[in-house]
């Protein structure tokens, strides 16, 4: 198929009246990929944007810039450009730490529901695999690049990825289209460019179609990797849908192999990085702890605790401030700590809120006592055992303390401030209308 009309087919593809993205760095393939999709947006009317990210790394970086103000002049493309700082002490390497910073640069820019096309074709197909594979990865890293995935509600497409470098070469000598080289692509003390210039070549002097089968080959394993997507949904299912919290007694009774695939599914789908294989081994062990033991098991990024019999999966917590407190009106959002809380509350005896200042909030010491309607007064502790509330939850809640006219305070409202929601009120306290509706006592 002509390279045009396969852009024409992947416009077709893409939400009517959406705005479609290209990412373009400048050189010969996101130059092509811009090109041909402008040719495609005027025959069929649709919001292009051309985005460049500024990674400041070398300096032909303004070169690279200068190139796509040009381009995107010449084709009548509004253009943006993000200045990004790529973080090397992260300890991601180069390219991993520049990749980060280059998707932080396409969220800022690229609005959910829209599509950002990439420029990978199936060279950079085959490079992916290999390296995935020595690296010893499993399915998913064999899968390499997918043509269209989800991410963070953004579409990001990549319409070249079934077509050859030469395929593009060819397209971009008869547009006479002019591009800029990177240097960096000359030194192949960076995996990638080794592949690219010294072990690719020698793979297709022996095997002619060596490019075209490795990308076949990512493309089988991509279709597996989905197979134990589904698989791991359907155990997913299984174990109560959510996956921040598992049940490690039925997560235990699966296979070891669908274990490890539920695990790391359940981090996908939360967002998480998913455990390296040390971790991931010592995180299975747990499973078998008593069922009102604790176990944390933490890997950059990410955490499991186990409490109670079910797993739970998340992001690091924050910890509250020691001696952090703040007055508060119970009107307005509340700032915390640990985020904003959507929140209110009314007292007793005014109808319209609590009374501005009248209420303090301090983080829980332990000893409070709140007295509930029709149970009278009830110690904190234990009210957050009967409300099955974990350990670590329990360290970051907030108690609302209200001052009389003699000075003296009252514990009134218990907040959980990482869920936004209030735990548990005293006799004759409630949450004014319009409150958030995370205001709802959670499963886990």
């Amino acid at each position: 198929m002509p390279l045009q009309a396969v852009i024409d087919s992947a416009l077709a593809e893409t939400p009517p009246g959406r705005v479609v993205w290209v990412a373009l760095s400048g050189g010969l393939d996101s130059s092509l990929l811009l090109t041909l999709a402008a040719d495609a947006c005027r025959r069929h009317p649709r919001p292009l944007r051309a985005l460049h990210v500024h990674h400041g790394l070398q300096a032909a970086a303004d070169d690279f810039e200068r190139h796509c103000r040009r381009l995107c002049s010449r084709l009548g493309v509004p253009l943006c450009v993000e200045r990004v700082a790529v973080d090397l002490a992260a300890g991601k390497g180069l390219e991993g730490a520049a990749r980060e910073a280059r998707y932080a640069a396409f969220a800022r820019r690229v609005a959910p529901g829209e599509t950002l096309w990439l420029a990978q074709h199936r060279d950079d197909q085959a490079e992916t695999f290999l390296l995935a594979a020595l690296r010893g990865s499993g399915v998913r890293g064999l899968g390499g690049m997918p043509p269209l995935r989800v991410w963070r509600g953004r579409a990001l497409a990549r319409p070249l990825l079934a077509m050859s470098r030469s395929a593009l070469e060819a397209e971009a000598a008869r547009l006479d289209l002019a591009w800029e080289e990177d240097p960096s692509n000359a030194d192949e003390g960076l995996d990638r460019n080794f592949l690219r210039a010294s072990l690719l070549p020698r793979l297709e002097e022996r095997w002619p179609r060596a490019g075209a089968a490795l990308a076949r080959s990512a493309e089988l394993a991509g279709e597996a990797e989905a197979l134990l997507g589904e698989l791991a949904e359907l155990d997913l299912e299984r174990l109560g849908g959510d996956p921040a919290c598992l049940a490690a007694g039925e997560l235990g009774a699966l296979s070891p192999p669908r274990q490890r695939l539920l695990l790391r599914h359940a981090c996908q789908r939360l967002g998480l990085p998913t455990p390296p294989a040390s971790r991931l081994a010592t995180l299975l062990s747990q499973l078998g702890a008593r069922l009102d033991g604790e176990a944390r098991v933490a890997w950059p990024g990410a955490e499991a605790r186990l409490w109670r019999g079910r797993l739970y999966l998340m992001a690091p917590l924050p910890a509250l401030p020691a001696g952090w407190e703040r007055r508060w009106e119970g009107a307005s959002p509340l700032a915390t700590p640990l985020g904003s809380c959507e929140v209110s509350l009314a007292g007793p005896t005014e109808g319209e809120g609590a009374g501005k200042g009248d209420l303090t909030l301090r983080p829980r010491r332990g000893g409070e006592r709140l007295r509930l309607a029709g149970r009278g007064s009830r110690d904190l502790k234990r009210l957050l055992q009967e409300l099955e509330v974990p350990p670590w939850r329990r360290q970051r809640l907030l108690v609302a303390w209200q001052m009389d006219s003699r000075g003296a305070e009252t514990p009134v409202a218990l907040l959980d401030p990482l869920a936004g929601r209030w735990l548990a009120l005293a006799e004759g306290w409630r949450a004014q209308a319009g409150a958030s509706s995370r205001e709802k006592p959670a499963a886990c």
